[in-house]
């Protein structure tokens, strides 16, 4: 059998549809030889869900890819056991005595890589992910073992370093020796990374129709899109050879180039499409990409204004035409209303900094991301805004020039944009958002 080789703190959707598929195919070809044993992070979770069915599982990839419909099945069979801290505390600790764990990956949520402050080094387990983990690393050191190669998989920047960091203040609070927090730091390799899968999860409409195709009850079904992509930062194709089995995996020094290419494209996208799109009277994003106005309106947002302020490479039109084959997965019902959550916050990170590069760039402002600032004011109007309870009531009532003076919202002075979103926020409101869409349609970019 072969060696168990990778320790993960998360048995959730995501996880078991992207990494674990991935080592699951190095196995299968034959490229590598490792098993995952997976620590459940928090007390509530699913490893006996997962035991039951000797840590088996059937995912479904579907989607769109080079123009066609893809619907693949695998039966992934990479993950020895599961160990859950909070019921077999000495089983987890006993983790660090394999010499043959190399990679620590995880995925505890946004909000898992924190630094409480409050728990003990003698708690068992200590309460948060990062603790724990220290935990485990310091029985590591007194061994004498080897560090490891840690891949956070957390949708935070700079994952890794806030991992790290965790982990030195909780070697500080608990007075653990010089010597420890030099092994860390020397020893071991902290990999910030990016994912991008959208990972659909368990398919409670479908289940009953899959078990029969299977031919029995899988408990553990898991469902994604075919795209993937993992940016790693750190050098270790010779131990984990991802790109050598075919994956799209880039193994590089800097992380952040691609953070900034996805969350413009592709989140970009979403928050400057879906507002208006809701405006239009459609509900889900594969509505959009079917309807004409909507979908020439994504696309000018995207190949005319996003990309070119990006650089115009070949990596960044590519990138642009997979984002709209993923929009327009048959398999994905993708609502507005739920990507319209906290759209002020979104539209800050994800969508102004392409329109004040823009203007920088090229001495105007883009107009259909500008337009886009316009509807995510008249979307504020109605009663299904979603987001915190001063910014639905500033916003539904506030004149457009006093929405844009707020620099707490959009950390940038937007007084110079107020004319422009003033006029198309009254061609919103005064013609609809049909007459709205074509005339910004018809407008040129400054490119």
């Amino acid at each position: 059998m072969a060696k168990e080789r990778v320790i993960q703190f998360g048995e959730g959707g995501f996880l078991r549809g992207f990494v674990d598929y991935f080592l699951h195919k190095l196995n299968e070809k034959g490229v590598w030889e490792g098993k995952v044993v997976i620590v459940q992070p928090i007390e509530k979770g699913m490893c006996d869900k997962l035991m039951e069915q000797n840590c088996e599982y059937n995912l479904y990839l579907r989607g769109i890819e080079n123009g066609e419909t893809v619907n693949e099945r695998t039966h992934v069979e990479v993950i020895s056991r599961c160990v859950n801290p909070y019921t077999q505390n000495d089983e987890y600790m006993k983790l660090a005595e394999n010499p043959d764990f190399r990679f620590i990956i995880s995925n505890t949520t946004e909000a898992g890589i924190e630094y409480i402050g409050t728990e003990k080094f003698d708690d068992r387990p200590a309460k948060s992910y990062p603790a724990k983990l220290t935990q485990l690393l310091y029985k590591r050191f007194e061994l004498g073992l080897p560090g490891f190669i840690l891949i956070p998989c957390e949708l935070i920047d700079d994952n890794a370093d806030h991992l790290k960091e965790c982990i030195l203040k909780y070697a500080e609070l608990w007075q653990l020796s010089e010597e420890f927090r030099k092994w860390i730091e020397e020893e071991n390799d902290f990999c910030n990374s990016l994912v991008d899968r959208i990972v659909t999860g368990y398919p409670r409409d479908e289940a009953e129709e899959l078990w029969k195709e299977i031919g029995y009850q899988d408990n553990m079904l898991d469902t994604a899109e075919i795209f993937h992509l993992w940016v790693i930062g750190g050098h270790h194709e010779d131990e984990l050879p991802l790109q050598k089995a075919g994956f799209h995996v880039v193994w590089t020094d800097d992380v952040h180039p691609y953070k900034r290419r996805k969350v413009r494209i592709l989140n970009g996208g979403h928050t400057s499409m879906v507002l208006g799109a809701y405006l239009y009277g459609l509900e889900t994003v594969g509505e959009c990409l079917k309807d004409e106005t909507v979908s020439a309106f994504l696309n000018k947002c995207i190949f005319e204004e996003i990309v070119p302020t990006l650089g115009n490479s070949e990596t960044d039109i590519q990138f642009g035409k997979d984002v709209l084959e993923r929009f327009s997965n048959p398999f994905i019902r993708h609502m507005l209303l739920s990507i319209a959550l906290n759209s002020v916050s979104k539209f800050q990170v994800r969508v102004l900094p392409t329109i004040l590069e823009y203007k920088e760039k090229f001495g105007a402002y883009p107009p259909a991301l500008t337009f886009s600032m316009a509807a995510l004011i008249a979307f504020y109007r109605t009663d299904k805004a979603n987001d915190g309870e001063e910014i639905m009531k500033f916003m539904k009532d506030a004149e457009v020039e006093e929405i844009l003076k707020r620099k707490d919202y959009w950390d940038a002075d937007l007084t110079d944009m107020i004319p422009m979103v003033s006029a198309y926020y009254e061609l919103i409101r005064d013609k609809g958002m049909k007459e709205a869409y074509e005339a910004v349609l018809k407008e040129k970019e400054a490119v």
